[in-house]
C-alpha cells in the first residue's frame, strides 16, 4: 500500500481491512443509480482499526508512507497525475494537462492545466511543481535531517537520474534525464511523485533547501499545515487523533466540485466498534472483518451493501534482513525463506480466515484484479508442505533442539512476529502461521501493535525488536505505480527490508529501459516477476479482498471508489436522505 506510498504504504495495507471501492468488476452502484445527485449531508468514512492520520504533506518519509495518509492528502493536494482503475491517466483529474516526450525517453515536457487554483484564489503554476521538485531533491539526500529522507528516493529515477529541470513558463516544465528511460515507467514511477505544493505558502527560504526541508519536516505532522491552502476537492477543517478528520468542499476547486457538505474520516478503536457504528448509521462507508461475515445480515437488512474489492498489490510476511540486525544472516539464505513459505498455508488462510474473500499469491503481481501485468507462467506454485520444509532446513545443517531449529553456530530460529492489532482476522492469521511454523521447529512470539507503531517499527533499519512482520503489504499506488518493484526489492529500495541481489537489480533495471514495442517491454517485466517470485524477498501471502460496506444513503461509492489503485474520489459521491 502505499502505501501509497506504500501506501509501504504505502503502502502499507493492514490485512483484513477495507480499501474503499468497487467490487470484483461489478458496475452496480450503491443506492438508486437513477437518482439525481443532491447537495449536502456528511459522508463519514471509517478508517482501519487503530489507524491515525498523522502526515499533512503530499510527500512522505518512510514512517508516514501509508495509504490512509494519502486518502486525506489527495483530497487536499491534487495529484500531478491521476490514474483510473485501468491504470490509465485521467487528464481532467490531473494537475498536468498533458505530458510529451522524445523517442529516446530522455526529455519530458509537463504542462500544467490552467483551470487549477489554490483555495486562496492563486493559480497552480509551474513554480509550485518546481518547488516540489526542489524539496524532493533535497529531502532525498542520505544526510537529510529527520524525519527525511523522502520515501520515494530512487524510485522512477527520482531525483538522481534527472540531469536538469527547467521552468519554461508558468505552465510548462521540462525534465531531462541522464539516460534513456521506459517512458511509461518514468511517468508512472517518476513524474507521478511530484504533487505540486503551494510554494507561496510553504517556501520559507527557496535559496536554502536544507533549511526548507528541515522546516517542512517540522510541520508535516501538524494539521495546521494542511488547513492553510488546498487545490484539491476538499479543505481540512480539523484533525483530532483517535477521533476524526473533518474536511469541507473547496469552493475554488478546478475539477468536479463535491456534493457532500462535509467529509469525515472516522477513527475506529476496533473492528467491533466500527461494526456497531455501521449498524447505528454513524458510518456511511465502512468494512467488515472476515470474522464478522456471519453478522452481515444485520447490515443488509437495513439496506447496506456488502461489496468485496481487490487492489493491485502484494501482501507478505516481511523479513528483517537489514544487515545491522541480528538474524539477517539467517534470512539471507534462500532455503530458509523457501522453508518458511512452504510452511505457510495460504489456502487455509483464504478459506478459514478470509472466508473465501481472498486469492493465493506467489509473486509480486496478483492474479486478481485482472491486469496486463499478471502472467500465470511467471508465478511458481509453492505447495503447503511442512514436512518438506523441515527436511529442507535439516538438509542445510539445522537440527531441532528443545523444539527450536538450531545450527552449528548456535543460531536459533526463535523470532518475534510483529503484527497489526485491532482486527480479529489478522490475529487469527498469525496464530495459524505460528502453529504451522512450530511444526518445522521455527518458534515465534507474537507482538501486536497499532498500525502507526507497526510502520515505525518495520522502517527502523537497526531494530532487533522484530524478525517477522505481518499486517502490511504494498498497493501499487506510490511512490511507484508501474509495478516493476524497484521501490521494494532492489538493493537500494526505499521501502524494502534489507533484501539485496545484484541479479534482481539488473532485472529491475531492464524494466526501466525504453523498448521499441510493448511486447519487448512486457517480456523484460515478466523476467523480473518470475525471478522475484522464486527469490522470496518477502514471504508471499494471499491478496485479501476488502469487504466493504456501503450505506444505502451513499451514491457513487462503487463507481468512484477505485479499489485497484486505492485512490477514491470522494468528491463524486453524494448522500441522499
Amino acid at each position: 500500500m502505499k502505501a501509497r506510498t506504500i501506501m509501504m504504504t504505502s503502502a502499507a495495507v493492514a490485512i483484513g481491512i477495507a480499501t474503499l471501492a468497487a467490487g470484483c468488476g461489478s458496475s452496480t452502484q450503491t443506492g438508486a443509480s437513477s437518482s439525481k445527485p443532491v447537495s449536502g449531508g456528511t459522508l463519514t468514512v471509517a478508517l482501519p482499526s487503530q489507524t491515525n492520520l498523522d502526515w499533512y504533506l503530499p510527500i512522505y518519509d518512510a514512517a508516514s508512507d501509508q495509504m490512509y495518509n494519502s486518502w486525506l492528502n489527495n483530497q487536499i493536494y491534487k495529484p500531478l497525475i491521476h490514474l483510473n482503475d485501468k491504470y490509465q491517466i485521467v487528464w481532467k483529474s490531473s494537475i498536468a494537462s498533458k505530458i510529451t516526450y522524445n523517442a529516446s525517453g530522455t526529455v519530458y515536457h509537463v504542462f500544467i492545466g490552467k483551470n487549477w487554483k489554490w483555495s486562496n484564489g492563486q493559480p497552480v503554476t509551474a513554480n509550485d511543481l518546481m518547488f516540489t521538485w526542489n524539496v524532493i531533491k533535497a529531502a532525498s539526500a542520505s544526510n537529510a535531517p529527520s524525519p527525511w529522507p523522502f520515501v520515494g528516493a530512487g524510485t522512477g529515477d527520482i531525483p538522481n537520474g534527472i540531469a536538469s529541470v527547467v521552468e519554461n513558463n508558468s505552465h510548462e516544465v521540462t525534465f531531462t534525464l541522464t539516460k534513456p528511460a521506459n517512458q511509461q515507467w518514468f511517468i508512472y514511477n517518476g513524474l507521478i511523485q511530484l504533487t505540486p505544493m503551494p510554494s507561496k505558502v510553504l517556501d520559507v527560504d527557496g535559496n536554502n533547501w536544507s533549511k526548507e526541508i528541515q522546516y517542512l519536516g517540522s510541520i508535516a505532522s501538524n494539521p495546521k499545515t494542511a488547513e492553510t491552502v488546498s487545490d484539491g476537492p476538499f479543505e481540512l477543517v480539523s484533525a483530532t487523533p483517535n477521533q476524526d478528520w473533518v474536511l469541507k468542499p473547496n469552493p475554488n476547486y478546478g475539477g468536479y466540485k463535491a456534493k457532500v457538505g462535509k467529509l469525515v474520516f472516522d477513527y475506529e478503536s476496533s473492528s467491533t466498534a466500527e461494526f456497531s457504528a455501521l449498524k447505528t448509521g454513524q458510518i456511511d462507508l465502512g468494512y467488515l472483518d472476515p470474522t464478522q461475515l456471519g453478522a452481515a445480515g444485520e447490515l443488509t437488512s437495513q439496506g447496506d451493501k456488502i461489496v468485496p474489492a481487490y487492489s493491485l498489490g502484494v501482501f507478505w510476511t516481511q523479513l528483517n534482513m537489514w544487515p545491522a540486525t541480528k538474524d539477517a544472516s539467517i534470512f539471507d539464505h534462500l532455503y530458509v525463506r523457501q522453508a518458511l513459505e512452504m510452511a505457510t498455508d495460504q489456502q487455509a488462510i483464504v478459506k478459514d480466515i478470509y472466508k473465501g474473500y481472498g486469492v493465493s499469491q506467489y509473486g509480486p503481481i496478483p492474479s486478481t484484479p485482472k491486469t496486463q501485468f499478471y502472467q500465470a507462467s511467471s508465478e511458481p506454485k509453492i505447495a503447503f508442505n511442512p514436512k518438506a520444509a523441515k527436511k529442507l532446513l535439516e538438509k542445510h545443517g539445522w537440527t531441532e533442539k528443545n523444539g527450536v531449529m538450531t545450527n552449528a553456530q548456535g543460531q536459533q530460529m526463535n523470532f518475534t512476529l510483529l503484527y497489526v492489532s485491532g482486527a480479529q482476522a489478522t490475529l487469527d492469521q498469525v496464530e495459524l502461521m505460528q502453529q504451522d511454523w512450530n511444526k518445522i521447529g521455527v518458534k515465534t512470539s507474537l507482538k501486536g501493535v497499532n498500525y502507526n507503531t507497526f510502520l515505525n517499527d518495520i522502517s527502523n533499519k537497526t531494530s532487533n525488536a522484530w524478525q517477522l512482520a505481518v499486517g502490511s503489504g504494498w498497493a501499487y499506488n506510490g511512490p511507484g505505480w508501474y509495478p516493476t518493484g524497484g521501490q521494494l526489492f532492489s538493493s537500494t529500495a526505499p521501502s524494502g527490508s534489507g533484501y539485496a541481489s545484484s541479479k534482481e537489480d539488473a532485472l529491475i533495471a531492464a524494466t526501466h529501459k525504453p523498448y521499441t514495442t510493448s511486447a519487448q517491454s512486457m517480456h523484460a517485466f515478466q523476467q523480473y516477476v518470475a525471478y522475484t517470485a522464486k527469490q522470496l524477498p518477502m514471504l508471499w501471502l494471499p491478496n485479501p479482498a476488502s469487504i466493504n460496506v456501503d450505506s444505502t444513503s451513499v451514491h457513487g461509492a462503487v463507481k468512484w471508489g477505485n479499489p485497484v489503485t486505492a485512490d477514491p474520489q470522494f468528491n463524486h459521491m453524494w448522500i441522499s436522505n
